[in-house]
């Protein structure tokens, strides 16, 4: 019964993952509260995982890498470095997928990307070359860098505590280190000698200057003593101007426009048009843009600002408005229109959830776009200028961060890589790196809700005999193939579940019944770990990975693209974990 329990919860959560209508650590909390309830694990067992050690080094790692990344001294070096491979595409991708590799071997692999899009996109827009070219080979980049440190996933950091936590042997901070560089460079290569030719060849968008090209949702109000009032929809000035009319919004009412559904006066119309288009407005008499709240594009006032920018895998806006957001009050920017890819939107803007991956046109002015850098709920596009101010604090940040590396890794040492990194980042608040209220704003909370809560659902696959149950059907099934075979199996299975749920959630969810087929098969269960740990850090098959999130959007990708390109690496990279564990973790 308990098996059946504990099974259940775990499709029932993966659904909902893939789903996406409930937040992720919401979803995590509820499945640990049944498993509670139905006793298969105690209180005690549950909430361990929240304030294991783990938990502290992976919030402590959020902590300093922010501090590093607001202070601009990466941003800057980057700059500098990428400058110099401005004019040709091969000589831009390899020094980028490089310098992101290095990057993301110490930091989580979205902020990563996000540090880098803006200094690619900057540069290739110098060199006449397309986003589409580039972008890809960043986000694939930080994905694999991360496999090369024990701290370059959250995911090595989960896998490692578990193992730590079940009495299995640890793992050191470089021990795969060696794997993951020989992934990062195949990485390189692929990406120079077969990969970009396969990306697409699209046409930038002047993102910042001109949006002629994206299609947003907006609204439109009709002012009183309007020449459109009383004009038929279809017929309109509106529809002349080239909009395409979504929808009316009437009073309490709203509606799809009729065949002889005329304009009336404060009528709220939801219209998709170009942003020419929508610059327009502003010079028509008896319309106006209902965001308009900051006079809008007045020419006399520099200090406002358009911009185009993204909302990143795990932002805190994803789910709510943007009345619930509070985002005006929280960002200082006016949401003005929403880009869904692939998507046709027909609610007001205020009704809108945010999605990963939307893209926001926003109106602010300079100090809000000062202060982003606070925030790791949205990426700006556009036009970079490195940051230069608050350098000697970063340089403070990224000697604490380097030294607590060094430290963790010497045994000699005897200092636990928790403690190190809690030092690290209780002195970059003590410089003034990050402010406290900065820091605790740079965790990000829903992951390592998400890690603790499905580390806990491992002990209940322990606790019921589900992993004994899974791993019993997996040696059956796949028993004639060897131990090999079966290893395959399980990073098979672990890419597939990194589709729907997270890489972290992913590997916690496999490693449980690895590590028992590693047992029932009398095998090295470190192989059969590491396999799945890597396994999980490799899945570059669709856009879902935060860090592919966020390039999909301004490099006008689609679907297509990342599963022809990001298909192929993933299986060349599943083979050298294949044959390359096994070389240091003998089965």
């Amino acid at each position: 019964m308990e098996i059946a329990i504990v099974l259940t919860l775990l499709v029932l959560a993966i659904i909902a993952f893939s789903t996406e209508k409930i937040s992720v650590d919401i979803v995590t909390m509820t499945c640990v509260l049944l498993l509670v309830l139905s006793g298969i694990i105690t209180y005690k067992e549950a909430f361990a995982p929240f304030g294991s050690d783990f938990i502290i080094m992976l919030a402590s790692i959020f902590i300093v890498t922010s501090a590093i990344d607001s202070s601009g001294v990466l941003e800057l070096w980057t700059s500098k470095l990428m400058r110099r491979s401005a004019g040709n595409k091969m000589k831009l991708i390899m020094p980028m997928i490089s310098i992101t590799g290095l990057f993301s071997s110490l930091m989580n692999n979205t902020t990563v990307t996000a540090l880098m899009i803006n200094p690619a996109m900057a540069i290739a827009k110098k060199s006449g070359i397309n986003f589409s070219k580039i972008l890809l080979p960043l986000a694939f980049a930080s994905i694999v860098g991360g496999t090369c440190t024990l701290i370059g996933t959250s995911t090595n950091v989960a896998v490692n505590a578990y193992l730590e936590k079940n009495n299995f042997p640890v793992l050191g901070m470089w021990d795969f280190t060696w794997i993951g560089v020989i992934m990062l460079l195949v990485t390189l290569l692929y990406m120079v000698l077969i990969g970009v030719r396969m990306l697409p060849d699209r046409k930038n968008d002047e993102l910042t200057d001109n949006y002629g090209i994206r299609s947003y949702l907006s609204e439109i109000k009709i002012l009183p003593n309007s020449s459109l009032i009383g004009q038929v929809i279809q017929d309109s000035d509106i529809s002349r101007m080239g909009f395409t009319v979504l929808a009316v919004i009437r009073g309490d009412r709203q509606f799809a426009p009729g065949e002889n559904v005329s304009f009336r006066e404060n009528d709220i119309v939801l219209v998709k048009g170009l942003m020419q288009q929508l610059i327009g407005v502003k010079n028509t008499k008896g319309i106006d843009i209902v965001a308009d709240t900051l006079d809008f594009y007045n020419e006399k006032d520099n200090k406002l600002r358009l911009a185009e920018m993204v909302v990143p895998g795990r932002s805190n806006l994803a789910g709510f408005t943007i009345a619930e957001s509070d985002f005006r009050r929280k960002y200082g920017f006016v949401v003005v229109a929403i880009n869904r890819e692939g998507k046709n939107i027909t609610e007001q803007l205020n009704n809108i959830r945010f999605e990963v991956g939307d893209m926001l046109l926003v109106q602010g002015r300079n100090e809000a776009f000062d202060k982003l850098s606070s925030h790791h709920d949205l990426v700006l596009l556009g036009d970079h200028t490195p940051p230069v101010k608050n350098l000697w604090k970063g340089y403070f940040a990224l000697a604490f961060f380097m030294l607590a590396i060094v430290v963790s890794s010497i045994p000699a040492f005897n200092v636990h890589v928790s403690v190190a990194f809690l030092a690290s980042a209780v002195l970059s608040m003590l410089v003034g790196a990050v402010k406290p209220e900065d820091a605790y704003k740079n965790i990000e909370w829903k992951l390592l809700v998400l890690i603790a809560g499905m580390t806990a659902f491992g002990t209940a696959m322990a606790n019921s005999g589900a992993d004994k149950y899974l791993a019993g059907l997996i040696v059956d099934w796949f028993g004639g193939m060897g131990p090999m075979g079966i290893m395959a199996g399980f990073m098979v299975l672990t890419v597939l579940l990194t589709q729907p749920m997270s890489n972290a959630a992913a590997a916690l969810v496999v490693l449980p019944v690895a590590l028992e087929a590693a047992h029932t098969l009398d095998v090295n269960p470190l192989t059969y770990a590491v396999a799945v740990m890597l396994s999980a850090s490799v899945s570059l098959i669709t856009p879902f990975e935060p860090s592919c999130i966020l390039v999909y959007g301004p490099g006008k990708y689609k679907f297509g693209d990342f599963f022809k390109v990001g298909g192929i690496l993933t299986l060349i990279l599943m083979v050298i974990i294949y044959l390359t564990v096994p070389i240091t973790w003998p089965l």
